[in-house]
């Protein structure tokens, strides 16, 4: 039973998705001592109630009811009230938590325990830890978590040697696309891309990669959202567009100072969505990578790879990933997979 209100608790979070950075993703969900579920809540939006304070606000004190929750309850006053003070309050004699909070000023269990409210801990962690896995980079490394998506054939290509790539992948799989842009603060992309392809890829925050200066201002991608391009030369603001000056190594932007310059503005999650050369860079800085892949074979060696940044003469010296969930988006399948 309590991971069955464990996973419910998961559901109810995964509803905020893009919403409560750099907050976590928490879902809330309360029984009475008959088991029957009285209320839930989960954290809709970063600044709003915390989904223990959604769940408790308007259930009156009891006896016997459990709280569910798939991170350890905050003790400390942020932008809300702690909620163990709630918790304690209005009655809750045991509290099931999925995973303990990584940040160090939270001391929910313990508090809880000195009340006198039992605790149990532990529940679908792995699953918990995966939900919130943005928020325990951030916390835990103090770092923007990055992850790449990429849509090839069959035998990983992006385009043909002149560039044609509309459309690889189906309609249904683009449209799982956007849902995965919402997940995170900011999408990012080279002036390549938005030179040969001019996208709209419409954000709240967008990244661009342009040592150069090279795309003009009135390419779709600068048409919205608010906009930061990493450049050599200048650090300036106009309107919506911040122009960032970055130090450069053998005519390329430093990846490594971007992503500490993100975390510095605040971006917690960044989704990188650019040709081979960018995305092969950055796959030494991913935590997650997204593929798409479409039933189709170029048999091009021309055509144009999903990640291109090396030479090896040993296959021996690939790099090795864990392929974590294989979805179909028929005909194309999706794979998601992570560093090892």
């Amino acid at each position: 039973m309590q991971e069955k209100y464990m996973r419910k608790c998961i559901e109810l979070a995964l509803k905020a998705e893009g919403q409560t950075s750099p907050n976590p993703l928490v879902g809330c969900v309360i029984t009475d001592e008959f088991d029957n579920v009285i209320s839930t809540g989960y954290h809709k939006k970063y600044g709003e109630n915390h989904a223990e304070r959604e769940a408790l606000q308007n259930l009156k004190p009891g006896e016997g009811y459990t709280l569910y929750v798939n991170l350890e309850p905050c003790s400390h006053y942020g932008k809300t009230p702690p909620c163990t003070e709630l918790i304690i309050e209005k009655g809750i004699k045991h509290v099931v938590i999925g995973m303990k909070d990584p940040n160090p000023l939270v001391s929910g269990i313990e508090v809880l325990k000195k009340s006198g409210i039992e605790v149990t801990t532990g529940i679908l962690e792995s699953e918990c830890r995966k939900l919130n896995e943005v928020f325990i980079k951030n916390i835990e490394q103090e770092k923007t978590f990055v992850a790449i998506k990429t849509a090839t054939t069959l035998d990983g290509k992006i385009s043909t040697s002149n560039g044609s790539s509309k459309w690889i992948t189906s309609e249904k799989a683009r449209d799982q696309v956007k849902i995965i842009r919402n997940r995170y603060d900011a999408i990012m992309t080279s002036s390549s891309t938005i030179i040969a392809d001019n996208p709209v890829m419409l954000h709240r925050k967008k990244i661009i990669l342009d040592r150069e200066l090279k795309t003009n201002l009135n390419s779709k991608i600068y048409e919205q959202g608010q906009i930061y391009v990493f450049n050599e030369y200048k650090d300036s603001i106009t309107d919506n567009i911040t122009f960032i000056k970055t130090p450069v190594k053998e005519n390329k932007i430093s990846l490594e100072h971007v992503f500490n310059r993100l975390y510095e503005l605040g971006i917690m999650s960044v989704l990188i969505e650019s040709g081979g050369k960018l995305s092969g860079r950055a796959l030494k800085y991913a935590d997650k990578i997204y593929q798409f892949i479409a039933p189709k074979i170029t048999g091009d060696n021309s055509s144009k790879s999903c990640f291109d940044y090396t030479e090896i003469s040993n296959i021996s010296e690939c790099t090795n990933y864990k392929i974590d969930t294989i979805n179909n988006f028929e005909p194309d399948i999706l794979l998601t997979y992570y560093p090892i």
